[in-house]
């Protein structure tokens, strides 16, 4: 029996801030005593999140509910899609894989897995107050109307009031918005509630005449108009803001001026990018994402991250001459380490033999560690606890890969965490576990490891990073510039819905 009240947050395109926009909402709705949990029908996107469960869903829907105060869970998020190429994905559906599919492939296998969305949303309403739905790229994307399982189709099954975000940043707003309303059919327009104007900057009356048109033109309410904001941590959902963190870490200086130099590979599938922002936070840490062309400077620690297609990703590696320019910083001191899919790339070599990820059956690694990664269909997905072996800290996180070491030092020891090669105190160490840096004392342990081999001094910063403290900046934020009573208008407006 469904008890919630339902709001959705669809977007003029991806990238425009609906993942944020939809977790400040959230957040209001905690701040104001509901009990409120996130929904995205389906989400593709190459960061992830392992639940209590084992269950893999969309990284948004996991920080959208750390701004719920609840435990992520494969219901928030019953249908995952991660690219593998450039016309196939693999498809996640109740946090499990289901196979790798083609995008016909996938059009075909979504009237199967209807019912397991509507399932899915119908729970969580029926345990909240509240269910804040996130729609995907753009609902005027009449190509895919026919088989929508996560916009407007979504909303007319909620019966969702709807609320469409543009993002003013990047130009052409108002054409946006008045595109997106041209291009959806009168049923769809009614289900409209209004705009939010996203990620400006400047003189806000400057914009009064565009709203009045845009209200005018569309019959439908401007919420409100969001600031780009710089002082705001909350985790992206992908890497169209990559590196956001790193420009905007928490101080561009410490009181000696020596900061740490961390370099991360931007692999061309490279998946949960979010497992170093945390670093970008610290006051004597400067990260950099090495993206493709730009060169890898001098730095003091160069991380490979991990990646949906490691072979495929290697071998760009190689192609353009990043592992002879690694090898080379390596030798001259620079700490070299290696999470997921970068790790199996330290090792001597990947197998692939049953296609899983790549067409490349067999690739050479980098050598570093004594371990061939094999890979099989079967997807381990759990969450972890293990003690790093060089400071002795207890390290959380979780683990999203399909290849095993296998072979060398590793044979015969099974699909273990392999914890002898996660030592800071290495030149050279990897880990499975994405989060890791996620903890303040393990991330400082490693800052202040690297200090103490440049023959700086340790540093412990007073002010530790509290995620859940930008929560609230952001609900503030997004209340203080939305009309809010207006929101709350919308969210108890309707009543019933249909099938989708």
């Amino acid at each position: 029996m469904r008890k919630a009240k339902v709001v959705m947050v669809q977007g003029t395109g991806s990238g425009v801030g609906k993942s944020v926009i939809t977790a400040a909402l959230c957040r209001i709705l905690l701040q104001d005593g509901w009990t409120v949990a996130p929904f995205k029908a389906q989400n593709m996107a190459l960061n992830s999140y392992v639940t209590e469960d084992g269950s893999e869903i969309g990284m948004a829907q996991a920080v959208q509910a750390q701004a719920c105060h609840i435990k992520p869970r494969a219901e928030m998020n019953p249908v995952l899609i991660k690219p593998t190429n450039d016309t196939g994905a693999q498809v996640i559906v109740m946090g499990k894989p289901v196979g790798n599919m083609s995008a016909k492939e996938y059009v075909s296998y979504k009237k199967r897995i209807k019912g397991v969305v509507k399932n899915s949303f119908e729970k969580l309403c029926s345990e909240y107050d509240a269910v804040v739905i996130e729609g995907a790229g753009s609902p005027a994307e009449i190509n895919l109307k026919r088989h929508d399982i996560v916009n407007m189709a979504m909303a007319e099954y909620a019966s969702a009031p709807v609320i469409i975000v543009g993002d003013i940043d990047r130009g052409g707003v108002f054409s946006w918005l008045v595109g997106t309303m041209e291009l959806l059919t009168p049923r769809e327009r009614r289900m409209v509630g209004g705009f939010i104007i996203n990620k400006f900057r400047g003189d806000k009356s400057l914009l009064k005449s565009g709203i009045r048109f845009i209200e005018n033109k569309t019959g439908k309410k401007v919420l409100g108009v969001i600031d780009y904001f710089k002082d705001i941590k909350i985790p992206e959902e992908d890497s169209l803001s990559l590196g956001s963190w790193a420009l905007n870490g928490r101080a561009s200086v410490v009181e000696d001026g020596k900061r740490i130099r961390i370099e991360v590979i931007a692999l061309p599938t490279m998946s949960n990018f979010t497992d170093f922002d945390y670093l970008a936070t610290e006051p004597d840490v400067h990260l950099r994402y090495v993206k493709r062309g730009e060169k890898i400077a001098n730095p003091d620690v160069l991380i490979i991250p991990g990646t949906k297609n490691t072979i495929s990703d290697l071998k760009y590696l190689y192609d353009t001459g990043y592992v002879r320019a690694i090898k080379d910083r390596v030798n001259a001191g620079v700490i070299l380490a290696g999470i997921c899919g970068g790790y199996q790339m330290l090792g001597r070599k990947i197998i692939d033999v049953k296609r899983v990820e790549s067409n490349i059956r067999q690739i050479e690694g980098m050598g570093y560690i004594d371990m061939v990664t094999v890979f099989s269909p079967e997807k381990i997905t759990r969450q972890v606890r293990v003690k790093e072996r060089g400071s002795g800290l207890a390290v959380s996180g979780y683990e999203i890969h399909h290849g095993v070491p296998r072979g060398g030092a590793q044979k015969g020891r099974g699909r273990e965490n392999f914890s002898e090669h996660f030592n800071i105190k290495n030149p050279v160490w990897g880990t499975y576990i994405h989060g890791i840096f996620d903890s303040s004392e393990f991330r400082r342990s490693f800052i202040n490891h690297v200090r103490v081999k440049k023959g700086w001094q340790p540093v412990f910063p007073e002010e530790s990073f509290n995620q859940d403290m930008e929560y609230d900046k952001l609900a503030g934020m997004v209340r203080d510039n939305i009309d809010i009573r207006y929101f709350y208008k919308l969210l108890n407006g309707r009543k019933h819905g249909r099938n989708i």
